[in-house]
C-alpha cells in the first residue's frame, strides 16, 4: 500500500494541477488529478456529470477515486475544491502530506476566467468564487501541513516552496 507524497487542495484557480504537475516533476513522481479520476471512472467528463447526474452522484464519484487514490497513488495528487466537504474523505487525509495552496479573490477570478467549463460557476463567477473561497478556507487550512500563498507568484516558485517543506514534514514509519 502506497501513498501519495503530496495532496493538494485549495478552491478552483489555486493552481493545483500546475503546480502539482511541476511539484510531480521535480520529485520524480507522477501526478494525479482527482477530477481526471472520476472522469475516468465515469466515463464523461465532470461537467456531463454535473448535468446529466446531478452534483450529488458526482460527489460520490469524487469520494470514491479520492480513497483510491489516497490508497494507491505513490506520486502528487490534486484534489478537486469541493472534494473536502466530504466528512469521509476529511478523515482520510489525516495523516497526509496535505499541502494547501492559498489564492485571494482576485487572482481566484483572473486565473478561473468566465468559468467556462467548472459547473459551480455559473451566474456571477466573481461572486461565486467569493463564496466557495469564504466557505472552503478554514477547512483546507484545518486539513493542510503546509501551507502556500500563490497569488502573485509563479507556478515553479509555489511548487519549489512546496518541495521544501516537504522535506521538512516529519516522515511518517508507522503503516496507516
Amino acid at each position: 500500500m502506497s501513498q501519495p507524497v503530496a495532496v493538494l487542495v485549495g478552491t478552483m484557480g489555486a493552481g493545483k494541477t500546475t503546480v502539482g504537475r511541476l511539484l510531480a516533476a521535480t520529485l520524480g513522481v507522477t501526478f494525479l488529478d482527482s477530477d481526471h479520476a472520476v472522469e475516468a471512472r465515469a466515463g464523461k467528463p465532470v461537467q456531463e456529470i454535473f448535468v446529466d447526474d446531478g452534483e450529488a452522484a458526482f460527489r460520490t464519484l469524487e469520494r470514491e477515486a479520492v480513497a483510491a487514490a489516497l490508497d494507491e497513488h505513490d506520486g502528487v495528487l490534486a484534489l478537486g475544491g469541493g472534494a473536502v466537504l466530504d466528512p469521509a474523505t476529511r478523515a482520510l487525509l489525516e495523516g497526509h502530506a496535505v499541502v494547501f495552496l492559498r489564492v485571494g479573490l482576485s487572482d481566484a477570478v483572473k486565473r478561473v476566467g468566465l468559468g467556462a467549463g467548472r459547473p459551480l460557476l455559473l451566474g456571477n463567477v466573481r461572486a461565486r468564487v467569493k463564496q466557495l473561497l469564504d466557505e472552503r478556507t478554514p477547512i483546507y487550512e484545518g486539513l493542510a501541513r503546509i501551507s502556500v500563498d500563490t497569488d502573485g507568484r509563479s507556478p515553479q516558485d509555489v511548487a519549489a516552496e512546496i518541495a521544501a517543506g516537504l522535506d521538512r514534514l516529519p516522515h511518517r514509519t508507522e503503516e496507516r
